[in-house]
């Protein structure tokens, strides 16, 4: 049972939670131990919230997924898990990190609550508009950039990342219908909202939304505040270049994204590129 109730709460979802880091990355206070005890304990926190999210829509969806070709594996869906011991848990989650969330930050606890109202709106309604469940979807990252900010007492933190962060996650999102609608023909079950889209009008959102996350970075590598004046921020540029060309060759070429973690945990070169970046922003905060 305990097994397949971490099996509900999707641990894997847990590696976009990596984006509350963003705050004490980009104000350079990852050396301070406050900060960086506080964004440990806020990720830990932001990810049970997130999982309570998954448990809940799993037992609202039970009746569907049991008639899905894989979802009806699921634990709820399959009787591993009783719905009664889905509600307890779920109760009992939110009874311990709401708490602690609001111990960490008020405001903390304000955007959890916002995040998680959000998404159970999203699960219910706003995936099935076109356009706003992209929409919707890049927020979700965007509140995580924003909570990362809520933990920490930020001094010159950029609005340049939280712009980024919307492209950014809106080429995710887009890359996600994408790579569902790449998939139509090999399964009877779509959503309903990707009757709305074509593959044409999503790569030419994806090629937008690639070009303006590159655009904003790298405006972002000259003209923060706290960064060094000899501009050497703008040797990161290149990464972010390769890795948004990846990420794109993967879905147009490969026909591969419908998850972005699986994506970013299953693809060597992306993760040699992700890796090189964070090095690299490293150095130039810390060691330049």
């Amino acid at each position: 049972m305990f097994k397949a109730l971490i099996k509900t709460m999707r641990p894997k979802q847990w590696a976009k939670n990596v984006f509350l880091f963003a705050a004490v990355t980009f104000d350079r206070k990852l050396t301070v131990l406050d900060s960086m005890l506080h964004t440990v304990l806020g990720v830990i926190v932001f990810s049970l919230i997130a999982s309570v999210v998954y448990i809940l829509n799993d037992i609202a969806d039970i009746e569907s997924d049991r008639q899905h070709p894989l979802k009806r594996k699921r634990p709820i869906a399959s009787g591993q898990l009783s719905v009664r011991t889905a509600w307890v848990a779920a109760i009992v989650l939110l009874l311990v990190t709401l708490p602690v969330a609001y111990w960490l930050s008020p405001l903390f606890a304000l955007i959890c609550l916002v995040y998680f109202a959000l998404n159970l709106t999203y699960s219910k309604w706003l995936k099935h508009v076109v356009l706003l469940d992209i929409i919707v979807l890049a927020s979700f990252y965007v509140i995580r950039v924003a909570a990362g900010v809520a933990l920490i007492k930020v001094e010159r933190f950029s609005p340049w990342i939280y712009i980024f962060t919307t492209f950014l996650a809106l080429l995710i999102g887009a890359g996600k219908r994408r790579a569902e609608l790449a998939q139509i023909a090999q399964s009877s079950n779509t959503r309903r909202v990707l009757e709305g889209y074509t593959l044409n009008f999503l790569d030419q959102v994806i090629t937008l939304a690639a070009g303006m996350t590159i655009i904003t970075y790298s405006l972002y590598t000259f003209s923060a505040v706290n960064l060094p004046e000899n501009h050497l921020m703008m040797l990161t540029i290149p990464f972010i270049i390769y890795s948004i060309l990846r990420y794109q060759y993967l879905l147009q070429v490969s026909e591969v994204g419908g998850a972005p973690e699986d994506v970013v945990l299953s693809d060597r070169p992306l993760q040699i590129a992700v890796a090189l970046w964070g090095l690299a922003v490293l150095a130039v905060f810390y060691f330049s």
